[in-house]
Order: structure tokens, then sequence, then C-alpha cells
């Protein structure tokens, strides 16, 4: 299926690593015009270059901090009119309410929610002025199946789902799409290798980590590849006339209670 995201400018954000690197490389493949940005700029460039062996394509990037006053103005200075806005940067801790202190729950906000709200409102009203753009909202399912232990992410994805309810309820009247996908666990080198010292931790083998898949839908989580996949389609004209939702890419977890 030709997705039509040929020539589509698009900016990834945490787009050197996991979800936003897959999501980089499929619309790279697809013929759109890629600029990542993350914090790291090594990573970056490792992740523009990797991106160029895999498909040919050039990929653009760019050392943010999202968290820091005036950032995502600057970020979209330096991209310009944009198509697609992918906001993905964002990590946020696990721990309940009496061990997450201040500090980190506002630190990890900063990234994630504000990183996502200052973005989205930086490249909105160049996408109102054309009556064009699409903005995806990478999201979680800790919003919808909350629990108290990881209580900071639950409550900051339930919020950004929220936020892409509200705004993509009524950005159609600015010729403006708003839409999320919310991932499960997904494997990414993050979960991979957290996995893999729990396994040395209660196995003594690293190589016994995917033990810890057991329980999950399909004996696996999704991959990067899975959820870049959705990204694009509801980020392509093929879904054009979806906005005000999210779709979850969990396996079924939310829905099993």
């Amino acid at each position: 299926m030709d997705l039509k995201l040929r020539g589509k400018r698009v900016l990834v954000t945490g787009g050197s690593k996991g979800i936003g690197k897959a999501c980089a490389l499929l619309f790279a493949q697809e013929g759109s015009e890629v600029m990542i940005a993350s914090r790291d700029a090594v990573a970056l460039q490792a992740a523009s270059e990797e991106i160029k062996a895999g498909c040919g394509a050039t990929v653009r990037f760019k050392a943010a901090d999202l968290t820091q006053r005036g950032a995502a103005e600057s970020l979209a200075e330096w991209v310009g009119p944009l198509d697609v806005l992918v906001n993905n940067a964002g990590a946020i801790p696990g721990g309940d309410l009496l061990s997450i202190d201040e500090d980190t729950w506002r630190n990890a906000w900063d990234l994630k929610v504000f990183g996502y709200i200052n973005l989205s409102r930086a490249v909105y009203r160049d996408m109102k002025s054309r009556r064009s753009g699409v903005i995806v909202n990478v999201l979680g399912v800790a919003g919808e199946k909350l629990t108290a232990s990881y209580i900071a992410g639950s409550t900051a994805n339930a919020g950004l789902m929220a936020f892409t309810r509200a705004l993509g309820g009524a950005s159609h009247k600015d010729g403006i799409r708003v839409v999320g996908v919310s991932p499960g666990p997904v494997a990414t080198d993050r979960l991979i290798k957290l996995f893999k010292q729990r396994a040395l931790a209660q196995f003594g083998d690293e190589n016994r980590h995917d033990e810890f898949f057991k329980g999950m839908a399909f004996d696996r989580p999704a991959t990067p590849e899975e959820i870049a996949s959705t990204v694009a389609f509801m980020a392509s004209e093929r879904s054009s006339y979806t906005t005000g939702v999210f779709v979850t890419v969990d396996g079924g977890m939310a829905s099993a209670g």
C-alpha cells in the first residue's frame, strides 16, 4: 500500500533509538524528508548513518533538550514547515507515589508531557496557516491500564491521551489532524537490556531473558517496527479522516482487565 508519504517533511523526536529510530527509518523508506531530534548528538549521528545505510536516505538531525524553556521553539524554527510531527521523546521512571520525588516527577514530565505540548504548539501555528499537517503523539498503554507502581507514567500518558483527544477534536477546523499511538511493551534496546539484567540476577544467564516474555500477548513484546508502521499509517493520507483518537498497540493488554 502506497502511504503517499513521499516528499513529506517529517520530524521525529526521540529519533536516535527505539521506536523513534524505527519511525524515522520507515518514513525515510517511504520517501519522506526526515529530521530527528534527541538530547544525544552522538546517538543521533549514529542513527542517521544507520538509516542512510539502510535505505540510502539522508536524515538531518539536531540535538535538543526539550526540557529546557525555548527548546521547542528553537527546534521548530530549525525544521521549518512540517507535514508531520511525531512526538516520541521521553522516558518516565517507575515507582509509586512515595518513591518518586518531586524533582524526578517534574524532570520526567518536562520532557514527555510539556515536551509534547510545547512542540505541538510551536509547529501548530504554521500548520494552521497552511491548513495542513499531522501531529502523532506516541503515548503508552499505562495511560489506559493505570497502575500505582508506575504512577508518574500512568498519569502522564493519561494526560497526553486527553491532550490528543482535546486538540484533535477541534484541529480539523484548522486543516490539521492530531492522533496518537499507544504501545504496550516494546522490544527496544532498553527493555531487552532490563530483561537481560533480570535474567542474569534470577537465572545467572542473561540469554534466558525471553522467559520474561511469557504471559505477554503472543509470548513476546511488540517490535519497534510494528509501532512505527502504525505511526506511519496514522500520519498518512490513508488515515485522512482520523483525528482526536489514539490507537492502542498492546496485544490486548489494556482490554484484558
